[in-house]
């Protein structure tokens, strides 16, 4: 998807979603993904199906990702010029051959938004993901429900099938989601989508044999601010200023050091 920044705008307030834009180079993405083998070696891949959260913190590699030109140039034409990079979170959903279901139970993520998960308030916040992996129906595609975003939040409930990836274990009822007007957003690797936070949306297991792992990014401007909120529980350990200016300091800037240096 190649289109100017207005368009993509009126694109992304339209359908609450933005799709197949491509972000890295080939010798991009083949350098982050030794990197990321790397930490595959290092942690075993049962760990790093989830647990490689705000290493952009710890990583250079990381947080170039994260401020990839070409990323930030679609976060700030959907956010605005100034923009917090809220949390990160490596997500590799491995065929059973490589990593086995626990108890038989395969991993997916129910219908959900993203927003009933983070306590803050004032702006909206886009989800990222940056395809390390190709991306299809076979492996756990993600899907969209597109102008969801539109509907608020919605009810979420204990999951009823096991294997839920979200912390949470939160879903929305069947009966709320529009499954007809589903889209699957498949991936090359290189590639990203960005979703709102009210947009709802889930993926199905990862059957194949092949991986299905990618770079979630969450982005906010910087007139969001954090709220005490029981249903939303949150803490923001992570946050850096990313782009233009921050004059709210609503959020900590937790920039590391080679980061700051870098700016």
């Amino acid at each position: 998807m190649k289109v100017a920044a207005d368009q993509m705008k009126t694109l992304y307030d339209a359908n609450g979603f933005l799709t197949a834009i491509n972000v890295l180079s080939e010798k991009e993405l083949q350098n982050a993904l030794k990197k990321h083998e790397h930490l595959e070696k290092k942690f075993g891949k049962e760990y790093t199906q989830y647990s490689l959260h705000n290493i952009h913190l710890q990583y250079e590699w990381v947080m170039n990702l994260a401020t990839h030109p070409k990323l930030l140039e679609v976060i700030t034409a959907v956010l605005g010029p100034n923009i917090i990079l809220l949390d990160s979170r490596f997500i590799c959903k491995y065929p059973p051959s490589e990593v086995p279901h626990k108890e038989d139970t395969a991993p997916y993520v129910a219908w959900h938004q993203d927003i009933k998960y983070w306590g803050f308030e004032g702006g909206p916040v886009a989800s990222v993901w940056l395809a390390f992996d190709d991306v299809d129906a076979e492996n756990g595609v993600l899907q969209i429900i597109p102008g969801s975003h539109k509907q608020g939040i919605l009810e979420h409930r204990t999951a009823v099938i096991p294997g839920n990836m979200l912390t949470a274990n939160q879903e929305i009822p069947e009966h709320l989601v529009n499954v007809e007007d589903l889209v699957e957003c498949p991936l090359k690797a290189g590639q990203m989508s960005v979703h709102d936070g009210l947009t709802v949306h889930a993926s199905e297991p990862n059957m194949s044999d092949r991986r299905r792992c990618g770079f979630v990014i969450r982005y906010v401007p910087t007139t969001a601010y954090p709220v005490q909120d029981p249903e939303r529980p949150r803490t923001f350990p992570a946050t850096v200023l990313v782009a233009g200016e921050d004059e709210n300091k609503y959020f900590q800037d937790h920039a590391p050091n080679f980061f700051r240096k870098a700016l």
